[in-house]
């Protein structure tokens, strides 16, 4: 995955979308048999949904739906990881790629999660 934004390791929108953009670039390289189409029909609904969320969190009317919205992102992103590890026992792609979007999946988890924690912290 290459690094287009100085900010990469920070900027959590930037690599949801480039995360997005890894997904559907695996989709097109995936075999077209029936149990492939429904893994990833399903891997990209939850991985898009991430940024997605983050995109509509933006737009929040309210701090408890601003956090919402975070919430939703990080369980699309903990869904994401079992579609990426289904995708990978079946071997219908090559190893080494799902492990570097398990990598990333899991580093944007972990911030989600950070910012979660945070949001429910603070008293407003």
């Amino acid at each position: 995955m290459q690094n287009y934004n100085p900010k990469f390791k920070s900027d959590l929108k930037f690599r949801c979308y480039k995360f997005s953009l890894d997904i559907i670039a695996l989709a097109d390289t995936l075999p077209s048999k029936k149990s492939a189409w429904i893994i990833i029909d399903q891997l990209i609904r939850s991985a898009t949904s991430i940024g997605a969320n983050l995109v509509e969190a933006k737009a929040s009317s309210s701090r408890l739906e601003f956090k919402k919205f975070y919430e939703i992102s990080l369980k699309s992103a903990n869904e994401t990881k079992y579609w990426l590890c289904l995708l990978r026992d079946t071997r219908l792609t090559k190893k080494e790629t799902i492990e570097k979007l398990l990598k990333e999946v899991a580093e944007l988890a972990n911030m989600l999660a950070s910012g979660v924690l945070k949001l429910k912290n603070k008293k407003f």
